[in-house]
C-alpha cells in the first residue's frame, strides 16, 4: 500500500470515529429516545350522556321549593314523567309577568345538572291571549334530553295543547329540536292556559322579551 491510500485510510477512519462519539447518548449507554412530535395534541376522555334524576328526588326538591305540599308536585312531576321520561337537569327559579291582551315574561334561575355546577339562567318571552293583570310565581322547570348546560340557551316554542293544571300548580311544555323544558309554576292560575308564546334562555338579563 503506497503512502497516499494510508493517508486516505487513516483520515476515513479518524471521521468515523468522531461522528459517533458526537452522537449523544444517556447515561444508560442507549441511544436517545425520539422527542414528541410537535403537532402531537393531548387527548381528553369523551364525556358520557348526561345523567338523569328520579322522581323521588326531584318531588321533595321541588316541594321544599315551589312551598306547596309533597302530594302537589308529585302530582305534577308524575305527569311529566309520564309525558317524557327522566329529565336530565331541571331550573329553580322565580318569575314575573303581567299582561293585557300581550304580556311578558322574565324570570331567573339556576340550572342543575348531575356532577356540574349550577349555573345562573335568565329566561324572557312574549305572549298573546286573554289575560289580564300580572303575578309573581316560583318556577321549578324539568329539563329533558339536555345533555350540554350551553344548549339552554336558545328560544323554546310553547307546545300547542300541553298546558295542565294539576293539584293547584301549572305545567306546560316548550320544546325545541329534541330538548323539552317542562315549568311547573306555583300560583299561576289561568294564566297558563291564557297565552301563547315563547321562552328564550340567556347568559344575561334581557329587557326586551323578543
Amino acid at each position: 500500500m503506497d503512502r497516499r491510500t494510508l493517508i486516505a485510510s487513516s483520515i476515513a477512519t479518524l471521521a468515523s470515529a468522531g461522528c459517533a462519539a458526537a452522537q449523544p447518548r444517556d447515561p444508560a449507554g442507549s441511544p436517545p429516545a425520539p422527542s414528541p412530535s410537535a403537532s402531537a395534541s393531548p387527548s381528553y376522555p369523551a364525556q358520557g350522556p348526561a345523567e338523569t334524576y328520579s322522581r323521588e328526588e326531584l318531588i321533595n326538591t321541588a316541594s321544599d321549593f315551589l312551598g306547596v305540599a309533597a302530594e302537589a308536585a308529585g302530582g305534577a312531576i308524575e305527569r311529566a314523567f309520564e309525558d317524557n321520561g327522566r329529565p336530565t337537569a331541571y331550573i329553580a327559579g322565580e318569575e314575573a309577568a303581567g299582561a293585557i291582551t300581550i304580556g311578558a315574561r322574565y324570570g331567573r334561575g339556576l340550572l342543575y345538572m348531575k356532577n356540574r355546577e349550577p349555573i345562573e339562567v335568565f329566561w324572557q318571552g312574549p305572549s298573546v291571549g286573554w289575560d289580564l293583570g300580572g303575578n309573581a310565581s316560583r318556577v321549578f322547570a324539568l329539563c329533558y334530553n339536555l345533555q350540554y348546560p350551553e344548549v339552554i340557551f336558545q328560544r323554546f316554542p310553547g307546545v300547542e295543547g300541553a298546558a295542565y293544571l294539576i293539584a293547584g300548580l301549572g305545567v306546560n311544555y316548550l320544546r325545541s329540536d329534541d330538548v323539552t323544558v317542562a315549568p311547573i309554576r306555583a300560583g299561576v292560575g289561568l294564566r297558563l292556559g291564557a297565552n301563547v308564546g315563547y321562552l328564550g334562555f340567556s347568559r344575561t338579563r334581557r329587557m326586551l322579551p323578543f
